[in-house]
Formats: C-alpha cells, sequence, structure tokens
C-alpha cells in the first residue's frame, strides 16, 4: 500500500461525525414580544387618567385576540396605575370598561436584491445569487375600549381605537448576518442594560433550610410557625442562696 493510501486509512479510522438537536417552543420567542410590544404601545396611547379614584369592572366579555391574558392585564395594571379601584362585580363599579380587539397578530415578508435562479435547457440550472436580503417579520395591535356608567347605561366620552405596529427585521449581505434593527431589539436591549434598583439577593445555588421560630404565646402554650400549638414545658428555676461573706481577723 502507497503512503497516500496510509494517510488516507488513518484519517479515516480516527474521523467522526456529531449532530446537533434543537428544540423550539410552539411560538417563538420573537413572536411573542412583536405582540407583546405592539399591545404595549397601543395601551400607552390611551389616558386612563380619568378614572382616577373610580370603582372600574372590567368587561372582557367582547374580547377574542392572542394573548388575550397580557392585553386584559396590561389594561388592569394602566388603571391600578391612574389611581383606579377594580371592582369584582358590575354592581359594585362606578365605571365599567369594555375592551375589544380588531386585530392582534403577526405577519412576515422576505425580500432579497440580486438574481433568482434560473433553468435552462438541457437540465442546465443557475444558480440563485442574493447579494443583499432582509426578512422582517410585524405585529399589528388594534384595541378598542369604550367606558359607560353601569347605573344609567350612558357613555362616558367617546372611547376609541388605539393602533400601534412593532417589527423585527434581519438582513444578510452577501449571505453574511443576521444585521437586526426593529423596534423588539430595542426593547431588548434597552431590558437587558437596565440594572435593578437597590441591591438584590441571589437565589443561592445550594438548597438550604432553618427550623420553625418557636415562641411561647400570652396562654402560655409554645406557637410553631405551622401555626400547631404545644403546651410549653417550663423547667424550675433552681433556687439559689447566698451567704454572707465571712471576715477573718
Amino acid at each position: 500500500m502507497s503512503r497516500f493510501g496510509i494517510c488516507v486509512a488513518v484519517l479515516l479510522s480516527i474521523t467522526g461525525c456529531t449532530s446537533t438537536s434543537t428544540s423550539n417552543t410552539a411560538r417563538t420567542s420573537v413572536e411573542q414580544l412583536l405582540i407583546s410590544n405592539a399591545v404595549d404601545q397601543s395601551l400607552d396611547k390611551v389616558d386612563f387618567r380619568p378614572f382616577a379614584g373610580q370603582a372600574v369592572f372590567l368587561d372582557d366579555t367582547y374580547l377574542e385576540c392572542v394573548d388575550k391574558k397580557y392585553l386584559v392585564s396590561s389594561i388592569r395594571h394602566r388603571l391600578l396605575r391612574s389611581g383606579a379601584r377594580l371592582a369584582t362585580k358590575v354592581e359594585e363599579a362606578d365605571v365599567v370598561v369594555e375592551p375589544r380587539a380588531g386585530a392582534v397578530g403577526t405577519n412576515t415578508a422576505d425580500a432579497f436584491l440580486g438574481m433568482p435562479e434560473i433553468v435552462l435547457p438541457g437540465m442546465l440550472t443557475l444558480p440563485e445569487v442574493r447579494l443583499l436580503e432582509r426578512k422582517n417579520q410585524r405585529a399589528v395591535a388594534k384595541i378598542g375600549l369604550v367606558a359607560y356608567d353601569p347605573k344609567t347605561k350612558t357613555v362616558l366620552g367617546d372611547g376609541g381605537m388605539s393602533l400601534a405596529e412593532s417589527d423585527d427585521s434581519n438582513w444578510f449581505v452577501f449571505g453574511m448576518g443576521p444585521y437586526q434593527n426593529g423596534s423588539v431589539r430595542k426593547e431588548v436591549s434597552k431590558g437587558v442594560k437596565t440594572h435593578p434598583q437597590g441591591r438584590s439577593q441571589p437565589i443561592p445555588q445550594q438548597v438550604a433550610f432553618s427550623s420553625p421560630v418557636k415562641h411561647s404565646g400570652p396562654d402560655g402554650k409554645l406557637q410553631l410557625a405551622s401555626g400547631k400549638e404545644e403546651k410549653l414545658k417550663v423547667t424550675p428555676a433552681k433556687k439559689t442562696t447566698y451567704s454572707s461573706p465571712v471576715w477573718s481577723k
């Protein structure tokens, strides 16, 4: 066998292959961020201050959309920040706020500058060439709000619709990238760079517990942190006597 054949045989004997498996959630994080970003932008345009000091009931009967719970909770949050009180029943409310969704969703669009794939006679094919490529994903949130007096059933103001859009763009130049921009990237970058106010205590990497604190109640029973009671055992103190000092002459 020649030296070349020996080298090939040695290389084949020592080489191997590996594979990497990845998994994704049913909905990507980018899609969820796009929708929540559009919802936040839409609600930021609504002035909830007129409800300050009022008991407000949020009626979501006619609200149907993706991430409905996030939208409802975001409205509740803004009502609380405005100084309103949340009512659990219509009968307890001074104001009823009724939200609806005209659109809450995403769409994608791809575009490139270059030459598409061309099939020539004789089974010849010229491959696709992409000099500049953009992959864009957008989300739109169109949210309507109306408020009325539950006792008189009369509308309070005109209400209206609030529309907002978020986007995430990925650019590729001669196949290199992605170079990213958009409102979602700005939100992520801002959130990552934001530091908590004050000193936060990190969660320890080792698990340790302490025993419940024991203390005696007014009735002389031992009170445990779990709420259980035990009779306090009282150990009588030893009687201590003192004698006068003896002075020696």
